[in-house]
């Protein structure tokens, strides 16, 4: 490969261990990333986003120990990212998305505090920042804590049953208010805006009994 370094055209023939930043992106390299890039022990900065690298990211890259950066996006990377790179302590920016990755995305470390777009575009990660779930053996999806604690505490407080028995309860009431308003005719108000203007409501008059009365002879 032929560089240029400080203005001269330099022909590497093997990765010089005293680079300290390597940026190859946006070329046409393909196959797959040599694991002995894990030999540069002072590497800070790794580029080697928009080409067509595939295979797995080597778990070699743990020995970097002074790096800080490392951009594999847009590429053809697959399979797992090796749980090796959370040993790297001095990271604080890393670039994965648009590859093929799988698996649970580490969450040890420095990897605790890398967001959702360090990873977009691999259809096969899972795990947090991502919101897609990751799936223990036995199928089931693995939620998160809060959403679990907030899931058994409305099933707990406020479930179903309640929700039924105050919808029940206001429909008896409502009921039986209405036909107490309906029974006597008030409020007017009310009674005319669902009956019309007008409407009178017949009471059933009550027919007082005479009282005996004696005959005289």
């Amino acid at each position: 490969m032929t560089l240029s370094l400080k203005g001269q055209d330099r022909l590497i023939k093997r990765i010089l261990e005293t680079f300290t930043t390597i940026d190859l992106s946006s070329n046409r390299f393909t196959g797959n990333i040599p694991p002995c890039i894990g030999n540069l022990k002072i590497l800070k900065y790794l580029n080697l986003s928009h080409n067509t690298l595939m295979g797995h990211i080597p778990s070699s890259l743990g020995n970097l120990s002074e790096i800080e950066s490392l951009d594999f996006s847009t590429n053809k990377l697959d399979g797992e990212i090796p749980n090796e790179l959370t040993r790297l302590t001095f990271l604080a920016k890393l670039n994965l998305s648009i590859n093929n990755l799988v698996g649970k995305i580490p969450r040890s470390n420095q990897f605790s505090t890398f967001e959702n777009d360090s990873y977009v575009g691999n259809l096969g990660l899972c795990g947090l920042p991502l919101i897609r779930k990751c799936k223990e053996d036995d199928g089931k999806s693995i939620q998160p804590a809060e959403e679990v604690d907030d899931e058994n505490e409305f099933i707990d407080g406020f479930g179903w049953r309640c929700v039924v028995m105050g919808y029940g309860s206001g429909f008896i009431v409502g009921i039986g208010i209405g036909y107490m308003i309906i029974r006597s005719g008030r409020p007017r108000w009310l009674v005319e805006f669902f009956f019309g203007v007008g409407y009178k409501y017949k009471t059933k008059k009550k027919r007082n009994r005479a009282a005996p009365t004696c005959m005289g002879t």
